[in-house]
């Protein structure tokens, strides 16, 4: 892969099923080629739909000089700063519970700013779920729940978000951000909730264009992001929509695909 990378000014990645591994997992080759993008003045973007405090555990050796995109472009952060905030409304809350609670194996997730909220006591699946949510609260009724700012609501399904969840919320397109965010999760957000919107607002505040922007992504939720690089890359293993999408292709996470190219980028800079 010849690729000219020597202009690029911000990196942008996703977690799961890119920067991660599949044990969750980010390598320590990451974080010693993060300390030679800082030496050229690169700057890092974090963008995930896990909660803020769960993107911050990953990286808490990096926390303080790099953006943090969390909730799917729901809330940006730089160290404690708040870039950026799209609050879903509270009526979409009252609304779409309801509807949620008729699903079969579906789990909803209350995303607030300062914690997220479930009602249910599924032991499974709070095992599950605490690995992307390390402030939760479990409460009796979410749609009582007031004392936050609320971010998206994120569903899960054991058997599948695609055909578990999706078939009974997809009429809700057009009116909220209705995204497939991996096998087994399904985010409803305000419309302009998304990765691409919240990088958008960082490269015009950094006074960086999408040729100077590299981007990493592996689903659906990372396909406005991907629009906003020209250097924008499926992993290995991603779904077949941001493959079509990406204009170039890295190995996988699990073989390291993001820091492949981030080698790739030291060294067009070193030569």
């Amino acid at each position: 892969m010849d690729l000219n990378l020597s202009g690029i000014k911000l990196v942008v990645t996703d977690m799961d099923g890119t920067l991660l591994n599949s044990q969750s997992c980010v390598s320590d080759d990451f974080f010693q080629l993060f300390n030679e993008l800082k030496k050229h003045d690169i700057h890092f973007v974090a963008a995930s739909g896990r909660q803020y405090h769960s993107i911050i555990d990953k990286l808490a050796p990096i926390k303080d000089d790099i953006t943090i995109i969390a909730e799917n472009g729901g809330l940006t952060k730089k160290r404690h700063k708040e870039l950026l905030i799209t609050k879903l409304p509270d009526e979409n809350i009252k609304e779409l519970i309801p509807v949620l609670r008729k699903i079969d194996d579906a789990y909803s997730v209350l995303c607030g700013k300062n914690s997220a909220y479930i009602e249910t006591r599924n032991e499974s699946f709070i095992q599950m779920f605490s690995e992307y949510y390390n402030e939760y609260t479990i409460v009796d009724d979410l749609t009582e729940v007031n004392s936050d700012d609320f971010l998206k609501i994120a569903v899960y399904s054991f058997e599948g978000s695609e055909k578990k969840i999706y078939p009974y919320v997809k009429h809700y397109e057009g009116s909220l951000q209705v995204k497939i965010s991996g096998n087994n999760w399904l985010d409803l957000s305000h419309m302009n909730a998304n990765k691409g919107h919240a990088l958008k607002y960082i490269q015009k505040s950094m006074n960086i264009k999408e040729e100077e922007t590299l981007v990493f992504g592996d689903y659906n939720n990372d396909l406005e992001m991907l629009e906003h690089a020209h250097f924008s890359f499926a992993m290995e293993n991603a779904h077949p929509n941001v493959i079509k999408a990406a204009n170039y292709k890295t190995k996988s996470n699990n073989e390291k695909g993001v820091e492949f190219i981030l080698e790739k980028l030291l060294y067009s800079k070193t030569k």
